[in-house]
């Protein structure tokens, strides 16, 4: 049984409070993936290029089911969700607070005047992919060249 007490900290080893514990450093991610988990069908499993970035889904028609396979396919321990919007507009707004000062990669069925205006502005750290179902082998690939070069720069 493990307590906590304002003076000691008590566990089966007995070790004295506060003792410091160092966590492994965690890297900070290079890009910002958004996406219906759909798109991600076609994904090789355990997508290597994942590994530099953050994945967050949007809401999608098949639920926590289909985020829970899709994690398991890409053997993630967990997987950010954004909140579903309203509208389109209000959707739009939350994945661009979302990719804050990071590059974004963001999938979507189709994207307003306003997001690729959005886009634009930010330049070469945006990389929007128009597509409805899962992404195709040429737009995984061109997203792993969008990341190579995210990676080449900050060198």
């Amino acid at each position: 049984m493990i307590g906590i007490s304002p003076r000691r900290f008590v566990s089966r080893d007995c070790l004295e409070w506060p003792r410091t514990i160092t966590l492994p450093r965690v890297s900070d991610p290079v890009f910002r993936l958004v996406c219906l988990p759909a798109a991600l069908g076609e994904a090789p499993a355990r997508w290597p290029m994942l590994g530099e970035g953050e994945l967050a889904l949007l809401p999608g028609d098949g639920g926590l089911d289909e985020v829970a396979e899709l994690a398991h396919r890409l053997d993630l321990v967990s997987i950010e969700l954004l909140r579903g919007e309203a509208d389109a507009a209000a959707q739009e707004d939350t994945v661009t607070e979302f990719a804050g000062a990071l590059p974004l990669v963001w999938v979507a069925a189709k994207f307003s005047a306003r997001a690729r205006g959005w886009a634009e502005r930010r330049g070469p750290m945006t990389l929007l992919v128009e597509g409805d179902d899962g992404l195709s082998a040429d737009e995984l690939r061109r997203i792993e060249r969008f990341v190579a070069t995210l990676g080449r720069q900050s060198e």
